[in-house]
């Protein structure tokens, strides 16, 4: 009972100071040490250590630089890449290009501006499966997508919304959460991607553009964003956008996603396959850009400052985005050290509920728990475990409680305003992470209930 009302206590000062916009790395650091110290003090073991220092007190700490050093070796660089390359593009105006471009043939959705904004979410979905990174894929859309969809008359807000939605589902064999939720009921990760995944992803994903298309439609006319957007976009119409770039460099900004679909290993098109991660890809296509500069400059030193905003956008991403999802991890770390994910098992499967009951509650419970955390693998992975040994007790097949939350974790995700894709896309186009977060709050509560309510009525 005492840690569940530290947690409570915690949980809500917490909420209190970051409505209260004090410096969420900070708090979220503070608490999540401050649990960890509480959980030591109440008797339950230490977070483990690759390598303890041989005491508690600078053990807390050792936790922040571990927790530095393991997002910077695994998503850490990859998102600081990404955004200097997004700053690059926005230097050499191939952003430009690629807005020139891409309003050619998208010239029929100036009437329709929120239906081409819909249309992203089917579109991202596909590139995430073969690009199993929700920051890097919403990076990368923001690069290439965004400008787009601005420039035909929705709001940052609305861009940024479906932008994210595209990364809702954790699906594909190259999922992580995917190939724990097939490990855990004993399958393949394509036979679980094909069997399980896309029969309940295909009608859910129709019921997520119909929710953001009213939702994004009706809070943009609500707060009056799609004016402010358009007046604030009049002077790039067709008649009046300059590119003072040639059109090729349009090819730039979406140069990394061509590369990492094309050399993906579920393509095929390489025998032995060729691993390309995102990183890689974007490193690559950097230098690529390069050699367009300098072709078009002629000059080796305009090609080298030029370089130099690559390195100022990975520094501002390291600063603004990097350090709030080590914060957010350390929270985390905070709340299962005091026990908050056992907390939430024992009630929900003392509570007399059916199966569907049960699954249905932790269900709620593993989203509820991706908002707070902000990373939809830590809450699936804090879970999944559990899941086959409460499916036998219950008499269900382990595949009928595991499919609705693994997929509620990723989705939870797209709701929390400290997760990493809402964080970075938000930082890179200059909005608020806790307003976007709003933003989908609507449509994807509605779309968890659709796949709740889908997937155990037509079992």
């Amino acid at each position: 009972m005492i840690p569940f009302i530290i947690i409570v206590a915690i949980i809500a000062l917490t909420a209190f100071l970051l409505f209260k916009k004090f410096n969420p790395q900070g708090v979220l650091i503070i608490a999540g040490v401050m649990m960890m110290m509480i959980s030591l003090l109440l008797g339950n073991p230490p977070l483990e250590l690759s390598k303890p220092t041989g005491s508690y007190l600078f053990d807390f700490f050792k936790i922040i630089e571990e927790t530095f050093i393991s997002n910077l070796a695994r998503a850490g660089l990859m998102i600081m890449t990404i955004g200097g390359y997004v700053a690059f593009m926005n230097k050499i105006e191939a952003t430009n290009a690629l807005v020139y471009v891409s309003m050619k043939p998208l010239s029929f959705f100036k009437k329709h501006p929120y239906l081409a904004a819909t249309i992203t979410i089917p579109i991202g979905q596909i590139l995430f499966i073969t690009t199993p990174s929700a920051a890097g894929l919403g990076l990368l859309l923001v690069a290439s997508i965004y400008p787009v969809l601005t420039r035909l008359g929705v709001s940052k807000l609305t861009a940024l919304s479906v932008i994210s939605a595209a990364t809702i589902f954790d699906q594909g064999p190259g999922s992580a959460n995917t190939a724990l939720a097939a490990e855990l009921i004993g399958e393949t990760n394509v036979f679980y991607f094909i069997r399980h995944q896309l029969p309940l992803v295909l009608p859910t994903t129709v019921v997520v553009m119909l929710l953001y298309y009213f939702n994004n439609r009706y809070f943009d006319k609500k707060d009056k964003l799609r004016e402010d957007n358009k007046n604030a976009e009049e002077t790039v119409s067709d008649d009046t956008f300059a590119v003072n770039v040639p059109l090729i460099f349009a090819l730039l900004p979406v140069l990394p996603l061509i590369l990492l679909i094309v050399f993906s290993p579920y393509v095929g098109l390489f025998d032995p396959p060729i691993y390309l991660n995102t990183t890689t890809a974007m490193i690559f296509s950097l230098f690529i850009a390069l050699i367009f500069v300098l072709i078009r400059s002629r000059s080796i030193r305009q090609t080298f400052d030029a370089f130099g905003s690559f390195w100022k956008g990975m520094g501002n991403v390291f600063a603004s985005v990097v350090t709030l999802i080590v914060a957010a991890e350390i929270f985390s770390k905070g709340l299962i050290s005091l026990g908050f994910i056992d907390m939430l098992v024992s009630t929900s499967t003392h509570m007399g509920f059916s199966g569907v009951g049960i699954s249905i509650i932790i269900t709620v419970i593993i989203f509820s728990a991706a908002v707070l955390m902000g990373s939809g693998n830590a809450a699936f992975f804090s879970f999944g475990p559990l899941i086959p040994g409460i499916a036998k007790q219950l008499g269900m097949p382990a595949s009928t409680m595991v499919l609705p939350m693994q997929l509620s974790a990723s989705m939870g995700r797209a709701i929390s305003p400290i997760a990493g894709v809402i964080v970075a896309i938000a930082g890179v186009a200059g909005v608020s992470p806790m307003e976007l977060a709003k933003r989908n709050a609507l449509p994807l509560t509605g779309s968890l209930i659709f796949l709740v309510a889908y997937h155990f009525i037509t079992l």
